[in-house]
C-alpha cells in the first residue's frame, strides 16, 4: 500500500517495486484514502509520505499513526524529506515498537537500501535514518534549556498569566523587548507558526512539562 502526494513520484515508486517482485495494491495521494485503501485492502506493508492533501503538513504521518493505534501489528515504512519530530516519535512508539521504519528520501543513497528496509520493516524489523534518530534524541532533552535565564524568567511570568505589558512592568523593560524575548522563546522551543495564537499556551505546556 503506497500513499504519495506527487504522481510522478509516486508511479515511479509503484514501478520499481514491481521490478522487485512486489505488488502495490493500491496507490494513493492522500491521507484519508489511505486509510479508506488500508481498511479495503489490509496490506502487508503501508509506505507513506508525511506531507500530504488538504493541509501539506503531517497528514501522511498521523494516519500511519491511526493505523498503527487500531492495527498495532501493521508495518509501516515512512520515506519523507524531512522530520515531523512529534508524530515520528509517536509512531516508533506505536504498538511494540516493531515493523516501523522512518527514512528520509534525500538520503537513501541506492535503490537496493530502499528495498532492504521495506523487507526489514515487512518483516518485524525497525529501520530508521540516523538523521531522525539525532533529531529525536534531541527533542527528548530538557526543552527550556535552550532558553537564556531572562527568557526562563518572562516564560514563567506568561505561564502566571501575565500579559506583555504586564511582564513589561514586572521586569521593568519596555514591551518591545518583551515580545522579542517571546519570539526567541517560541523559536528556541520549536513551536510551529502554524499553531497561531495558540503557541503561548504550549509554550507554557513545554514549561510546566519541564
Amino acid at each position: 500500500m503506497l500513499a504519495e502526494d506527487s504522481v510522478l513520484l509516486r508511479e515511479g515508486i509503484v514501478g520499481l517495486l514491481g521490478r522487485y517482485g512486489h505488488e502495490v495494491v493500491s496507490a494513493v495521494g492522500d491521507a484519508r484514502a489511505l486509510i479508506a485503501a488500508v481498511e479495503e485492502h489490509a496490506p502487508d506493508i503501508v509506505v507513506t509520505d508525511v506531507r500530504m492533501p488538504p493541509g501539506f503538513q503531517d497528514e501522511g504521518l498521523q494516519a500511519a499513526v491511526r493505523l498503527r493505534e487500531k492495527r498495532p501489528a501493521l508495518p509501516v515504512l515512512v520515506l519523507s524529506q524531512y522530520v515531523q519530530r512529534t508524530y515520528a516519535a509517536e509512531l516508533l512508539d506505536s504498538g511494540d515498537g516493531s515493523g516501523v521504519g522512518y527514512l528520509l528520501k534525500d538520503r537513501v543513497g541506492q535503490v537496493e537500501e530502499f528495498i532492504e528496509a521495506l523487507h526489514q520493516v515487512a518483516d518485524g524489523g525497525t529501520v530508521v535514518d540516523p538523521e531522525v534518530v539525532r533529531q529525536l534524541l534531541r527533542r527528548r532533552r530538557d526543552p527550556l534549556e535552550q532558553l537564556t535565564p531572562r527568557e526562563r524568567e518572562v516564560l514563567a511570568l506568561i505561564a502566571e498569566g501575565r500579559s506583555n505589558s504586564a511582564i513589561a512592568a514586572e521586569l521593568v523593560v519596555s514591551e518591545a523587548a518583551i515580545g522579542k524575548h517571546i519570539g526567541n522563546i517560541l523559536t528556541k522551543l520549536d513551536l510551529p507558526p502554524t499553531a497561531g495564537t495558540h503557541r503561548r499556551v504550549l509554550a507554557v505546556l513545554t514549561y510546566l512539562r519541564a
